[in-house]
């Protein structure tokens, strides 16, 4: 089926409209007619080639909300009209160790939703910035929020779980102090999470301006991290820090931060490297910087369920697919609160 969609051709190129061809769906699909995608800096740093690999043209989007419009004839947990999601995963080798307990965002063979392999045409994966998207069942997610909150739960694909993933392993909850490091599209669901999981929660910013909107989202504490005094009064206090952001910087900074057996985990992927850390710094306390990569399926369906339980939700900005190419340059200058949605019912106007 032949689909409106927007995505580039080179990595010089803006954003285009452009037509797009989905496959019928096959025994185990889902076929998805998509009603919003969230906005991920990292569709930025795929479309213009800033990570490699890249394959055009590039429909970038993984942050994908709809309704099932079809499904195939071995299909059992899903029925046309069910609202759900599909994250950063659409394919996995399926018998890996990873694959095996639910860790698909680990498997060697993780087929992301876009700039992925498949033998659909044209070669590679193709994302949510298009009308209709098919998956099989096993990458599919169930929506439990209420309709009239889908847009802001779109971010939750990518953003929401690539923060509640850490915080989780790192086993937030009462009594623990956690760090958020950025109040972005990615912290600012970190700060609900945290505070959902009753930690006790402090922000950091470089922005004065954001403290009270740090605050607001769920924020115990925010503190300037370019105020040296305000840092030095957390030194070796922190179970765990969450760092979002996707710039390098110091992370000695906030290693410091850590008591005793502490981590940092960094979620944000930055286009060049952060600077070397001091090494002493870890020995000493036995501290640890760890990574994180989004989530498996079944822990996001989890993040789902438990952010619907609870009312949490992303904080958004509808644009229409047109808009797209302004929206990345206001998100490059962190002109966004905190998250942009494109309402895919404007590509049937292209």
């Amino acid at each position: 089926m032949i689909v409106e969609a927007y995505g580039a051709h080179a990595g010089e190129k803006p954003l285009e409209p452009m037509e797009i061809i989905r496959r019928a769906p096959g025994a185990h699909d889902v076929q998805i007619d998509i009603a919003y995608c969230g906005v991920c800096h990292s569709d930025i740093h795929q479309v213009r080639s800033e990570w490699p690999g890249t394959l055009y043209p590039c429909v970038p989007g993984h942050e994908i909300v709809g309704r099932v419009s079809a499904v195939g004839a071995h299909v059992v947990d899903f029925q046309v009209d069910d609202l759900v999601g599909i994250g950063c995963i659409v394919d996995s080798c399926q018998n890996c160790e990873e694959c095996d307990v639910g860790l698909e965002n680990y498997c060697d063979g993780m087929v992301g939703t876009y700039n992925g392999p498949t033998p659909d045409a044209p070669g590679h994966t193709l994302g949510g910035y298009s009308q209709q998207i098919v998956v099989h069942e096993r990458y599919v997610l169930r929506i439990r929020h209420p309709e009239a909150q889908l847009a802001a739960v779109a971010p939750l694909l990518c953003a929401g779980i690539t923060t509640y993933s850490p915080l989780r392993h790192w086993k937030t909850g009462p009594g623990k102090k956690v760090g958020i490091v950025g109040i972005g599209g990615l912290g600012h669901i970190g700060i609900k999470l945290a505070h959902a999981m009753g930690a006790h929660v402090v922000a950091f910013t470089t922005s004065e301006s954001k403290r009270e909107a740090a605050k607001a989202l769920g924020a115990d504490e925010a503190v300037v991290s370019r105020n040296a005094d305000e840092m030095a009064a957390h030194a070796k206090s922190f179970d765990f820090i969450l760092n979002t952001v996707a710039a390098p910087h110091d992370l000695d900074a906030f290693v410091v931060l850590l008591k005793r057996d502490g981590a940092m985990t960094l979620v944000g992927a930055p286009a060049t490297p952060h600077p070397s850390p001091n090494v002493m710094n870890l020995i000493l306390k036995r501290r640890s910087i760890a990574g994180s990569a989004i989530g498996g399926i079944p822990e996001t369906q989890e993040m789902l369920d438990f952010c619907a339980e609870r009312g949490i939700v992303s904080d958004i900005e509808m644009i229409r697919a047109d808009e797209i190419n302004e929206a990345y340059e206001r998100m490059i200058n962190g002109d966004v609160k905190y998250r942009f949605v494109i309402d895919n019912a404007s590509l049937t106007a292209l």
